[in-house]
């Protein structure tokens, strides 16, 4: 399988400031790539920027604002000079019973993570078409298979699974290539996030291995550069997740029953804690997702 060599090459990693952003930058790097990053967090992508070994900027920008988009794709034109690869990584997650979830929170999970990959794309596909590039759009699991506690980060990267497919299908006869990026629960700050909340840290343990565990962060973005070399359409973080897409249709019945049984038992705890449970974005990415919007 032709590997695209990345010396040279300039890549765009949203979401950079911290998690798989940020080891994906410093990877990429690695290999020789020019390095934009986009993020909320202006003084961590600072630190991300000057730690790499290869010509890199950033911009403070959020990737659901059209117009702060366009800017920066002109900016990183001015820049750099073109895009090569574009990874539409940022992400944020919000977990809990769907009645008793923050709208606003609930909203914006499907605004940062589907629209704003929609609003990413749209902001560099000229500089995609110029280049004949790639375009990542990075998904999840929860994109292949629902479940309970978490209907807003499932309907997102559906939908940003769904986008993607479609874009390839409008781009690919002009050069610019299209991939999914599915990762399993891997060590980040979201993740860590969503485990101090007991009852989905409970129903995350009792779903069938290997889909229960944490996995490595490092690993998992080497998978990520892998696809990106060989500008994958599907790229998966985890080596058995290739496996789910066999049966995925199978998987909305399953987890209807499954998980229906799992939440009964839950309920004992989700109404001890009801009232007092957390509903907003999780994690050090959510923090600063919701500060930026004070």
């Amino acid at each position: 399988m032709k590997r695209w060599n990345l010396e040279g090459q300039v890549a765009v990693v949203t979401g950079g400031a911290r998690g798989v952003g940020e080891l994906l930058a410093r990877k990429l790097a690695a290999r020789g790539a020019n390095i934009a990053l986009v993020g909320l967090e202006p003084d961590e992508l600072k630190k991300v920027s000057e730690a790499l070994p290869t010509d890199s900027a950033y911009w403070h920008a959020d990737v659901t604002d059209h117009v702060a988009m366009a800017r920066v794709a002109d900016e990183v034109r001015q820049r750099f000079g073109k895009a090569d690869v574009v990874v539409a990584n940022a992400g944020v997650a919000a977990g809990g019973p769907f009645t008793e979830s923050d709208p606003v929170a609930w909203r914006r999970v499907i605004e940062v993570n589907l629209i704003g990959g929609a609003v990413t794309a749209r902001a560099f596909l000229p500089l995609l078409l110029e280049s004949r590039g790639y375009f990542l759009q990075v998904a999840s699991l929860a994109a292949i298979t629902p479940a309970p506690m978490m209907s807003a980060y499932c309907a997102s990267k559906s939908g940003v699974e769904a986008f993607a497919h479609s874009l390839r299908a409008e781009v690919g006869y002009k050069g610019v290539r299209v991939g999914v990026g599915y990762l399993s629960w891997t060590d980040t700050d979201m993740v860590r996030g969503a485990d101090r909340d007991d009852v989905l840290r409970d129903l995350r343990a009792a779903l069938p291995w290997p889909s229960n565990k944490t996995y490595p962060l490092g690993p998992a973005v080497d998978r990520l550069v892998a696809g990106i070399e060989r500008r994958g359409h599907h790229v998966y973080g985890q080596w058995w997740l290739r496996g789910m897409q066999t049966v995925r249709g199978y998987l909305p019945s399953v987890i209807g029953v499954v998980g229906a049984g799992e939440m009964r038992k839950a309920e004992p705890k989700l109404a001890a804690s009801r009232g007092t449970r957390g509903t907003g974005l999780v994690g050090a990415g959510g923090a600063a997702d919701e500060r930026e919007r004070l």
